[in-house]
């Protein structure tokens, strides 16, 4: 009972998203000694969900290997290429094929749906004590994962709030920098890293006149059905794995990584067109205004922010419903480079 009640402490001992579903893999391990233990994502979008990796370990390993923090879809396994794991996602019950060796299958549950499964191989199948002491384990999982839901999201959008950006920007940035490999133990697997020269792109996106909805349609419609409308166009117009943000009123936050300007330019104005073409309950129809920024080395949250909003302030100042890159605005003379852009900022 105290090895359990260690690994329950470590395991809630964790804000980090990534390192929770390490920690649990590390915890599982250490009290079930199985073969091997996997935790699978649902990533995407229809019909091009896929499996990823979020962490794997075998018998024997010191740490979990996942999938790099952006994993390109068509390089992931797809939902139906793996469809025991799909048949416990969807009936959101634990299963168990027979071995040997035997695979045991936990539905990994929000408030509201299945969004992954834990995979425990071994050599014979779990005893009755064992899948329950998994039962339980996941089930204080899932609340720890509510209470960092509640702290860490918008509770209007379900978008990440404005008080995770910092550190959520430098992680980010750091695992970039890293390049982490993938390695997910399927045979024949190989390691697969991010493309190299690939750079992170922070966008800031703001509804053009939005003080304008409110007045004519009154907050239910501009605060709430418009934002939540706004925040779903959002989610299917950018990949699973760019980070969205609401900081507050009408104003929004991407951090994504691209190959080059051309793909950040090409995947904002793809939201642009969406929210342009997209007809939302009786204010018909709205537009946004989006700039954006390469992050450079050194870069901090501030130094990124302001670059992006500068170029936002340009397109609100030149017609709105557009999107401008700071950096090409720069070579074009339109904007000038602020001298604390790279500066250091302690906090």
């Amino acid at each position: 009972m105290s090895r359990v009640i260690e690994q329950l402490a470590e395991l809630t001992g964790f804000r980090d998203r990534d390192v929770l579903d390490v920690s649990l893999v590390g915890a599982l391990m250490d009290l079930l000694q199985p073969e091997a233990l996997g935790i699978y994502r649902v990533v995407g979008e229809d019909p091009d969900r896929c499996w990823l990796t979020r962490a794997y370990m075998r018998r024997g390993d010191t740490t979990a290997t996942a999938d790099p923090l952006w994993a390109e879809p068509g390089s992931l396994p797809s939902l139906d290429s793996m469809p025991e794991r799909l048949a416990c996602l969807r009936s959101q019950e634990a299963d168990e094929t027979p071995g040997p060796p035997s695979v045991a299958r936990f539905p990994m549950v929000t408030e509201w749906q299945a969004v992954g499964v834990l995979e425990i191989t071994s050599k014979l199948p779990l005893t009755a004590e064992n899948l329950r002491l998994v039962g339980s384990i996941l089930r204080i999982y899932r609340n720890f994962q509510s209470l960092l839901d509640y702290s860490e999201r918008d509770t209007l959008t379900g978008l990440l709030n404005r008080k995770t950006f910092d550190d959520g920007f430098l992680r980010v940035a750091t695992r970039q920098a890293q390049t982490p490999v993938r390695a997910d133990g399927r045979e024949g697997a190989g390691q697969r890293r991010p493309a190299q020269g690939d750079a992170l792109w922070l966008a800031v996106i703001d509804i053009d006149h939005f003080k304008r909805v409110n007045d004519a349609f009154g907050h239910l419609i501009g605060d709430e059905v418009l934002l939540l409308l706004l925040s779903r166009l959002m989610r299917s117009s950018f990949r699973f794995h760019d980070h969205l943000y609401r900081f507050g009123g009408e104003e929004f936050v991407v951090l994504m990584c691209c190959s080059d300007a051309d793909a950040a330019m090409t995947a904002l104005q793809r939201l642009r067109q969406n929210v342009q073409a997209y007809r939302f309950p009786q204010v018909e129809h709205i537009t946004v205004s989006v700039g954006c920024t390469a992050l450079r080395v050194g870069d901090t949250p501030n130094a990124a922010f302001e670059r992006a909003d500068q170029a936002l302030y340009h397109v609100k100042q030149n017609g709105r419903n557009q999107v401008a890159d700071h950096g090409r605005l720069v070579a074009l003379g339109q904007l000038s480079e602020t001298a604390h852009d790279s500066d250091i900022e302690m906090f």
